[in-house]
């Protein structure tokens, strides 16, 4: 059971491609690893494997051993440096502990990653099923699973494969954690989205919670962020089905900047995210050096996910006791 490893597993989840779900599953993996938790991404996006890219590992390979495939190191649990000054004068960070955070995606597996992958289903499922039993995952406190858009053949033999394997008597308990469901703000956005929140009802997997990415862009040159492609439409979607709202994610070229090129963020003085200054002070511009995870604390964006993903660790911690109380007065009473 190469799950046995893993506490918990939660699915990154949209109905509609081009949301940005493998951004919001990255940014997820470097706020639970700057939270101190060891973090396993999966990547089962077989046509589109675009993990690889966003941590900087492409040219890396998984190794064979026995009784499956050893996943791609992003870094080990270490402590970082002291953070750069920032406007606000944030001095929590400094000399933090980090948690290991590894991957696995078909990227590692192709030849070139520029080769298209024509399967057919059988075969999608097949490799999604060895993904989750031939993968020699560490210790993990969370496996994020980054998922292909929609319905389709790799969700159902997900599905199937996860429920097996988080019924074994071995697993630990409420393991299978639940689900991240990303849109963007437009209407055919939500539209599509919708379909997979109500797949999630069918299904039984709980909806831990609903992101609206790319709900702004956070202007390089002055302190603007603009609603470009309007706002609140995942907030309106997520009260619908009655499922919480993590919060917006505005379009940051200086995160794009540090997935392309590695450049740590720098922000103008004024810049404010949610009300959060996050302009930079003390901060090279265009610095390469340092670790991923050490340059994404000068995003703008890692404020917003650490709340995020706060939010999420009290849900599944209070739903985890719940649980367990349910179970212990059944028990009493039977």
């Amino acid at each position: 059971m190469p799950l046995e490893n893993v506490r918990n597993i939660l699915l990154v989840l949209s109905g509609k491609g081009g949301v940005g779900k493998s951004s919001i599953t990255t940014q997820l993996a470097l706020t639970l690893s700057l939270q101190g938790h060891s973090v396993g991404v999966l990547d089962i996006d077989l046509t589109g494997p675009s993990i690889p890219r966003f941590f900087g590992i492409e040219e890396k390979k998984v190794r064979q051993a026995p009784g499956g495939w050893i996943p791609v190191d992003v870094h080990t649990a270490q402590t970082l440096s002291p953070k750069a000054d920032t406007a606000n004068g944030d001095a929590a960070t400094q000399g933090q502990k980090v948690g290991a955070i590894s991957c696995m995606s078909l990227g590692f597996i192709l030849a070139n990653r520029s080769d298209a992958v024509i399967w057919r289903g059988p075969k999608k499922t097949a490799m999604v099923r060895q993904f989750l039993t031939d993968v020699l995952w560490p210790e993990l406190d969370f496996l994020l699973i980054d998922t292909p858009p929609g319905t389709s053949d790799e969700h159902i033999s997900l599905l199937e494969t996860l429920l097996k394997q988080v019924a074994s008597p071995t697993a630990p308990p409420n393991q299978l954690a639940g689900a991240v469901v990303v849109t963007t703000p437009q209407a055919i956005s939500i539209s599509d989205v919708k379909k997979e929140l109500n797949f999630c009802k069918k299904t039984g997997i709980r909806v831990l919670g609903v992101v609206e990415n790319m709900a702004g862009f956070v202007c390089p040159n002055c302190s603007e962020c603009t609603n470009v492609f309007s706002k609140g439409g995942g907030e309106i979607m997520a009260r619908d089905f009655e499922v919480p709202f993590l919060g917006s994610v505005p379009i940051d070229p200086a995160f794009v900047m540090l997935i392309e090129e590695g450049a740590r963020p720098v922000y103008p003085k004024g810049t404010l995210i949610e009300g959060t200054d996050v302009s930079s002070t003390g901060v090279t511009r265009g610095g390469k050096e340092g670790l991923f995870v050490d340059k994404y604390r000068d995003c703008s964006l890692a404020p917003l996910f650490d709340g995020f993903v706060k939010r999420l660790l009290g849900d599944i911690r209070g739903h985890g006791v719940s649980n367990e109380m349910k179970r212990r007065m059944a028990s009493s009473t039977g």
